[in-house]
């Protein structure tokens, strides 16, 4: 079966600057609908590469992936897969935007890389803040992401931003000494010494290498 073309069902914007309160310029993707409507957004922000496709920086996982579940989102292309985010050409179609966001030092974000802190929470609430206020959106913000896309969510909903209106943290660690280094008091810090060199690091070097980024049209 041939499928449509998805980069006609869509606008699709890369690279648009999210200014911070501190002056430095975040990068983010956008995917939207063809439509003068306002609609909602769903969106992540986090390290991991919003232009980075999961089908090639993750082969190992998606070939796995694939073989364990072959029929993977029936009608998509699977052009704009990235780890752990919401497929644009399922969303959009349900009348949403998918806002994807380099977090500071990642990938096309400039800046100091700093996982899970207070300065990257901020940066979060200003890119739902962002998200909000643009002319294409109702104004209400979801988040939806797995793992660090979940555990960021706990993290910036604490600030309450104006226009944060759900959030789905799906498998996040909500309390990082329970759930993630101390789990049922017995020390686990093998994840975390494997994690850092193999997602985190990597994008980071990934941004400063642009060869790395797999950029769609």
């Amino acid at each position: 079966m041939t499928l449509p073309d998805p980069t006609k069902e869509m606008v699709i914007e890369r690279d648009l600057p999210i200014a911070m309160d501190d002056g430095l310029v975040l990068r983010a993707d956008v995917y939207r609908p063809k439509t003068d409507l306002p609609v909602p957004v769903i969106m992540t922000s986090g390290p991991y590469g919003k232009g980075v496709m999961y089908q090639d920086h993750y082969k190992v996982m998606w070939d796995w992936l694939i073989a364990q579940h072959p029929g993977l989102l029936p009608g998509s292309s699977r052009s704009f897969l990235t780890w752990e985010t919401v497929d644009p050409e399922i969303w959009v179609p349900w009348g949403y935007a998918v806002v994807r966001v380099d977090s500071r030092g990642a990938c096309r974000s400039p800046g100091l890389l700093d996982i899970f802190s207070p300065r990257e929470t901020r940066d979060c609430y200003n890119a739902i803040e962002w998200a909000g206020t643009r002319p294409w959106s109702s104004g209400k913000v979801g988040l939806k992401g797995i793992s660090y896309y979940a555990i960021n969510q706990w993290h910036v909903a604490q600030l309450q931003p104006p226009h944060l209106t759900a959030m789905v943290p799906w498998e996040g660690a909500a309390d990082m000494y329970r759930d993630w280094y101390r789990h049922g008091g017995i020390l686990s810090n093998k994840f975390m010494e494997l994690w850092y060199p193999r997602r985190a690091h990597e994008m980071l070097e990934s941004g400063a290498v642009l060869g790395k980024l797999i950029l769609k049209p």
